[in-house]
């Protein structure tokens, strides 16, 4: 490397500012060729090497603070579409919430989504295009694990646990076997959420399916509300359930959620029922504990439909009331607005 040198033949050395000026009065014209050369050449070094140590430093994080079997459960995804600046080095763990249509899957959702660390995005497979095949779900959970997914659930602070919400007849069952294999492979944490009182689930979901056609809200379908007043219209209407089948529902949504505990039991998971959620105190921060992030007090506006006891919810109640008296089932008989 050509060097320019002063008069007293030592070599210009520091920062870019205060490298050695040439004498442009030099007598010596190949003098002063060799010292713009170095200069140039000087400058173009010092510029490469800053940003090289830039780059270095933006993309080096230090190994998370977890327990070393947890490891496998936080990652440092980069999107395709954006960069996570100074997230970049923010380890995420990725989630699913598995449950079933009336179940309050939605305002638990919302509940997540209060807290600034955690982005949940909602029924992301209610569109058959992206479950049609195993090729298309593990495409869509790619995508969306990348932190490529972009919601109203983006948050302004640093995201510490990702996932969405997964009903289990949209496409979960299917291919139980190789997504159990992805969960693992992937370190995805499951949260399941069912309801414990399933008479009071299936209540919900034909007043929830008759108000789909009635649109008793202005001409508007709303599965769920944020005021007392729509809450009110929407539980002024008494489904009548039939009984001749009644025993058998019941059983049959029971077996469907065994089957999916069992079939999903090696991944990283815990179970969680609505019923805990309204009643212990400690049932989100339990949730928040599992997910990695700081404990908060998870807020929704979203309001409760029923909340009346079952005899004033049914149209046909002493039909049902006397079903299932003396089964196993009369346990979601109780009066009060949430069993344990």
């Amino acid at each position: 490397m050509l060097v320019c040198c002063g008069r007293a033949g030592r070599p210009a050395i520091g920062r870019r500012s205060r490298l050695f000026r040439c004498n442009l009065q030099a007598e010596n014209v190949f003098g002063l060729y060799v010292c713009y050369l170095s200069f140039n050449q000087i400058r173009l070094e010092n510029e490469g090497g800053e940003n090289s140590a830039e780059e270095h430093t933006e993309h080096v994080c230090t190994k998370p603070s977890v327990p070393s079997e947890e490891l496998r459960y936080v990652h440092l995804p980069k999107p395709k579409g954006y960069n996570r600046g100074e997230c970049s080095c923010t380890p995420v763990r990725f989630f699913v919430i598995v449950s079933m249509q009336r179940s309050g899957s939605g305002w638990f959702e919302t509940l997540l989504n209060s807290h600034p660390n955690i982005s949940s995005n909602g029924e992301i497979f209610n569109r058959i295009d992206r479950r049609e095949n195993l090729s298309s779900i593990v495409q869509t959970l790619d995508k969306l694990y990348n932190l490529d997914w972009l919601t109203s659930a983006a948050k302004n602070e640093c995201t510490a646990a990702f996932g969405l919400k997964w009903m289990l007849n949209q496409g979960f069952m299917d291919h139980h076997d190789d997504i159990v294999s992805y969960f693992n492979q992937k370190g995805v944490s499951l949260i399941f959420l069912f309801r414990r009182n399933t008479l009071r689930r299936l209540i919900s979901v034909l007043a929830n399916n008759y108000d789909r056609d009635a649109k008793q809200l202005n001409g508007t379908h709303k599965s769920h509300v944020h005021s007392e007043e729509e809450a009110e219209i929407l539980a002024k209407f008494k489904p009548e359930l039939d009984v001749s089948t009644l025993i058998l529902d019941i059983r049959d949504i029971e077996k469907y959620i065994r089957d999916c505990l069992d079939r999903f039991n090696t991944t990283r998971h815990m179970i969680l029922y609505y019923e805990d959620i309204i009643s212990n105190r400690n049932a989100l921060f339990r949730v928040q504990e599992f997910l990695g992030v700081p404990a908060r007090k998870l807020v929704s506006k979203q309001v409760k439909i029923h909340t009346r006891p079952l005899p004033d919810l049914v149209k046909n109640w002493e039909d049902v009331n006397s079903k299932l008296n003396g089964t196993e089932y009369a346990r979601f008989l109780d009066g009060a607005d949430y069993v344990k």
